[in-house]
């Protein structure tokens, strides 16, 4: 939008901006006028230093008695810095936001050699981090956070198709570097530094703004699902029901609606003053947080006079208006306790107060707005794609919402348009959701504003006023409900659903149906509808197992850019020593959140609808074999749904043998490399195929416990194999495992450990004696094979075996080929018993070969132990059938070639995409919002 008149129109891009109430000063005793230049927004005030304190400009060490710090955000700079600043208080942060987007907060948790970003404090108590963008902010701060975090996708309000940097500023480690003039911008002392959220350059305050603004998303472009092409309607959903974030996480924070900002975290800075010659208050903003009990300290002199109380009142709240407009009221503590108090409140609210201090000094205070007879407010266009421009009118008394349009329409260049056409919605962006409410045509806008901010002085800082165009609003909600009973048709399902959710076939739909699964897809034209089924699904059971509801987006498939090849990430919290949750948040961070999977809520499946319209795209799977298994297993079934039916997989190895994850390179575990260079790893990695097997467990037995006493076989049961199947020793060692985990689960949660228990439970079998071979007949392509004396039977597909063993060995066999994992052969192999087995792994022998094929019958005299990529269980005598199950799939193995360097501010100019991958590692960030370029089934546990 084009500049108007200074007077009427203004820019988000900068504290100035146009409008009359643009930066209103906070007070004026003892400020610093940094050479007629106000930094944007700060209050400065000279102080005396007590301590060691560095600039939050220079981060430089501050020499000598004096700096000066903001009196609101305690931004602290240096004398000669001050003309300098431009990093913006947080008092006018939310009126630099350019889209409002709530953050999502995890539970409180420690963060160490952290800053706040509302306060610029470290983070020393309990704080909490956004799961999507990483703000950091002290319990009591959190309300004063704007939502300034990065937009993942389209919602149906201020939608565009080009984004710019999100900037966000500090938590950079000390050894970061500005891309431009590669001086060094992070520091572990102070809040400093910027970096982008998206391509993850980094750059000084001064130095991002000749950033060019669009952002390209940098180093891993081609992988990021692009938030232009995800859509989710979400309006009664929490952030983290949105990105799927498992709610076991919220075991403390479930309660934070009345507890964010409240009693026990305002006493961060203020202790109750032992000094006679103070007086500590409590201070209230409205009658919002009278109701909730929510106040803040505040330190004054007793002999302070009414107008210095009014203004450390305002600075507790990060108010930056002039204290002329505003005053104290009292009430006593028995009003406090009145059920009444909002009407107790509101009957004094005409009293003139006069002196704060008087003989009887009351406890609490709430501080009101005066009222006016005409103001100044901004009108927001939300039709703008690019930009944050805003209209400043005048308004007074008469002034309702209709003549608001009628006045705004004609600044705006739509003065021909109808106004029947447009409607003023009011948007609150706090820092946990943003709500927004359509104004009646009629309502007085003076009114309006009165009650919000007796309601709360702060919410008024955080409100904003858009005019939107009429448009027939389209609700669909995606809910992808699994633990369905499977191979039902679509018509039975949807009976269960009306049966056990009640749910309304006029506002819900079944779209898709995944029968093998048991899980359904529900398309609802009802936010309030979604919500009730959402929450009634969690209490819900049927045929014995609990159902599940996964919130997830829909894909516009036709959006995606040509070269763009979007990763698909799984991740088991369980796995790893429960590294897996750490990564969950990494590449949550450096992915858009929409496309990473927690496998513990809802499994692979509602990662592959999800995607099920992309063109092209890659898997990556953070997990052990058994992991991997399951999502092979899962794309297996789900291929003939896809665009793209034969995706590549990569691994980042989390389980406790990755025979697999070996194999192709990935490691034998992940050990906490960065997450950034592990995403560069998998981009550049080379696409190879496997064979995957299927195997028939044909029992002819009876099984055990027949009702009636009449025996029936067990049924044929089909499992897939990847890696390799074992029967004898070499099962049982697994199935001592298996056992040892269950009754101790909270003890197997580092690879050490289950190693040690690996080998206590093999020096338990040292003894046994070798009959395996009179147990077992092995029948290869059509051809009975002779056994040797052996304890164990292994089927080997990958040349790793039992965390990295060659159990076939690399001696050259003229009667075999040299085993591949896309030779379409398997390698059967036996050993002779726990010793064998140790030696093997020691790499002092190899197993004993027996044979090379691609069918394979193997008929069970007597219940033998059994494991599948180490998965165990006792078969019971019958017929074990092994043969390649359908086509090969497609495999990521790990490049032996370096990373290529990128990040040269060369090619930052030509694209802005470059990445600097030392300005990855370790770093965390927080936002400067947007200032300076103003425009657009369950998982188990993995065994080795």
């Amino acid at each position: 939008m084009a500049d108007g008149a200074r007077s009427l129109r203004g820019s988000g891009g900068g504290s100035g901006g146009g409008s009359p109430a643009s930066s209103p000063v906070l007070g004026g005793r003892g400020r610093a006028a940094a050479g007629g230049s106000s930094p944007p927004g700060h209050a400065f005030r000279r102080v005396t230093l007590t301590k060691p304190t560095f600039c939050h400009y220079c981060t430089d060490f501050i020499w000598g008695l004096a700096g000066y710090q903001c009196e609101v955000c305690n931004f602290m700079s240096h004398e000669k810095c001050l003309k300098n600043v431009k990093i913006p208080c947080s008092c006018i942060a939310p009126s630099l936001v350019r889209v409002p987007v709530a953050h999502c907060f995890g539970p409180p948790g420690l963060y160490k050699r952290k800053f706040c970003a509302v306060c610029r404090k470290s983070l020393e108590s309990p704080g909490f981090r956004c799961e999507v963008c990483e703000l950091h902010v002290h319990t009591d701060c959190i309300l004063f956070a704007c939502s300034d975090c990065r937009q993942c996708h389209q919602d149906g309000h201020l939608d565009h198709d080009t984004y710019h940097h999100h900037w966000r500023e500090g938590n950079l480690s000390s050894s970061a570097r500005c891309e431009f003039c590669k001086k060094t911008c992070g520091s572990s002392e102070v809040l400093s530094g910027m970096r982008c959220e998206w391509c993850g350059i980094l750059a000084h305050a001064a130095c991002c703004v000749i950033v060019p603004p669009e952002c390209t998303f940098g180093r891993l472009r081609n992988m990021i699902l692009p938030p232009s092409c995800v859509q989710l309607f979400s309006r009664n959903f929490s952030k983290l029901h949105c990105f799927r974030i498992s709610e076991n996480l919220q075991t403390e924070s479930d309660e934070d609606d009345d507890v964010d900002g409240s009693t026990q975290g305002s006493t961060k800075d203020i202790q109750i003053s032992t000094d006679s010659s103070k007086q500590t208050l409590k201070i209230f903003d409205g009658n919002d947080a009278v109701k909730r009990n929510q106040f803040r300290l505040i330190s004054v002199p007793r002999i302070a006079k009414n107008e210095e109380v009014v203004e450390a009142a305002l600075r507790s709240y990060y108010i930056n208006d002039d204290q002329q407009e505003y005053e104290l009221q009292t009430f006593t503590q028995q009003v406090l306790l009145s059920d009444d108090v909002i009407n107790r409140n509101d009957a004094a609210e005409d009293s003139n107060l006069g002196s704060v201090f008087r003989e009887s000094v009351p406890e609490a205070w709430i501080i009101r707005a005066k009222p006016k007879d005409e103001e100044v407010i901004r009108i927001y266009p939300a039709w703008l794609k690019v930009g944050m421009a805003y209209v400043s009118l005048r308004v007074n008394k008469d002034s309702t919402v209709q003549s608001v349009i009628k006045e705004v329409l004609p600044l705006l260049g739509r003065q021909t348009e109808c106004l029947q056409n447009f409607k003023l919605v009011e948007v609150l962006m706090g820092s946990k959701q943003v709500q927004r409410m359509v104004l009646d045509n009629q309502e007085p806008i003076l009114n309006r504003l009165k009650d919000i901010r007796k309601t709360s002085i702060r919410q008024m800082n955080q409100t904003r006023f858009y005019i939107v165009e009429n448009s027939k609003s389209i609700v669909q909600v995606n809910l992808f409900v699994g633990g369905l009973p499977p191979q039902l048709s679509p018509e039975e399902y949807t009976n269960i659903l009306k049966e056990e959710l009640a749910i309304k076939t006029n506002v819900v739909s079944v779209s898709h149906v995944y029968q093998a699964q048991g899980a359904v897809v529900l398309q609802i034209s009802c936010f309030s509808e979604a919500e009730r089924i959402y929450m009634l699904v969690k209490d819900t059971v049927v045929n014995d197992k609990p159902l599940n509801a996964v919130v997830i987006p829909a894909v516009m498939a036709s959006k995606i850019p040509q070269n763009c090849c979007p990763l698909l990430v799984f991740v088991n919290p369980k796995s790893g020593g429960l590294k897996g949750r750490d990564l969950l948040y990494s590449f949550r961070k450096l992915l858009n959140p929409h496309q990473v999977f927690e496998l513990t809520n809802g499994g692979p499946l509602p990662g592959f609808h999800t995607f099920s319209k992309v063109p092209s795209f890659r898997v990556l799977v953070c997990g052990g074999d058994g992991t991997v298994g399951w999502v092979l297993g899962a794309l297996e079934e789900i291929r003939h749904k896809l665009v793209c039916s034969e995706p590549s997989v990569a691994i980042l190895p989390l389980g406790t043998g990755n025979d697999l994850g070996r194999v192709l390179r990935w490691g034998a575990g992940y050990s906490g490399e960065d997450p950034y260079s592990i995403l560069v790893s998998v981009d550049e990695a080379d696409d190879v195929l496997m064979d995957r097997w299927t195997i028939l467990l044909d029992a002819e037995e009876p099984a055990e416990g027949a009702e009636n006493g009449i025996a029936e076989p067990e049924p044929p049961k089909i499992v897939q194999m990847n890696n390799y199947c074992g029967l004898g020793i070499d099962a049982e060692l697994s199935l001592d495992f298996h056992h040892a985990r269950e009754e101790e689960p909270g003890k197997f949660n580092s690879r050490f450990h289950n190693k040690g228990v690996y080998v206590k439970v093999g020096l338990q079998k040292i003894s046994h004696t070798r009959n395996l071979h009179k147990d077992i007949k092995l029948q290869v392509d059509q051809h009975e094979v002779e056994l040797p004396s052996i304890e164990g039977l292994i089927f080997i597909n990958i040349p790793s075996w039992g965390s990295g063993a060659d159990l076939w060995g690399s001696e050259s066999d003229n009667r075999f080929e040299k085993p591949r994992i896309d030779d379409g052969l398997l390698e059967v192999v036996g050993v002779t018993g726990v010793v064998h087995m140790g030696q093997v792994q020691g790499g002092f022998r190899s197993g004993i070969r027996i044979a090379q094929g691609s069918y394979f019958r193997v008929t069970l005299l007597k219940p033998i132990p059994v494991q599948v990529d180490g998965e165990p269980w006792i078969q019971a005598p019958g017929q074990i059938i092994i043969s390649a199950a359908g086509p090969k799939v497609h495999m990521l193995k790990k490049s032996k070639q370096k990373q290529k360097k990128t990040g040269s501010l060369k090619e930052m100019k030509v694209d802005s995409t470059s990445v600097s991958e030392g300005g990855r590692k370790g770093e965390t960030c927080v936002h400067t919002y947007g200032r300076y370029h103003p425009g657009p089934g369950k998982p188990s546990a993995d065994k080795s």
